[in-house]
């Protein structure tokens, strides 16, 4: 953005200066949609109104993104968990939902990562490695949850959906705390 100098009487002095854009850089939010857009997918195809309730939370997110409003994000990404925990509960295999697990995460924390970079460098500071890194290490602690948590889902049910569930719950938690 460009903004013109004027004097105190208003009038233009003809000195221009540039002021940041403190938006989250368009990187940063195209790589928050796909994860997203994942998450979504896989929850749909589990369980249709857990996909449902995971798309409200996505579209949550992108706005959050879109207007750099923290509190949107955050709540964007309960509502997505309430709906991962919806088609947990409607009897979803635990394979897309732990997909679908690491994908939300993965969307909320690099929008999240995306508004601070936005805040600190502005939209147009050179942040692409940023993110990257960040993403690719997310999604290697993602896929390292996802081993452990499946792994023990294996061993331990026999046969009962509300372990499932529970367990499932609780790789979500761990997920989110290792994020943070």
């Amino acid at each position: 953005m460009v903004a013109v100098r004027a004097d105190r009487s208003g009038r233009n002095t003809g000195a221009t200066e540039r002021t940041r854009d403190d938006r989250p850089p368009l990187f940063a939010m195209i790589i928050g949609l796909v994860a997203g857009a994942v998450a979504f997918l896989a929850t749909l195809i589990a369980a249709p109104i857990g996909g449902a309730v995971v798309g409200l939370g996505v579209f949550a997110l992108v706005a959050g993104s879109v207007l750099g409003v923290q509190r949107l994000l955050t709540w964007a990404a309960g509502l997505g968990v309430f709906g991962l925990a919806l088609a947990g509960y409607a009897g979803a295999a635990p394979e897309p939902l732990l997909v679908a697990a690491v994908a939300l995460a993965l969307a909320w924390d690099i929008t999240d990562h995306g508004l601070s970079l936005g805040a600190h460098v502005g939209r147009d500071g050179e942040t692409r490695r940023s993110v990257l890194v960040h993403a690719g290490m997310n999604v290697a602690v993602g896929a390292g949850s996802v081993a452990v948590v499946y792994g023990t889902y294996a061993v331990a049910t026999g046969g009962q959906p509300v372990a499932a569930l529970t367990l499932l719950l609780f790789g979500a938690v761990v997920l989110i705390s290792v994020f943070r």
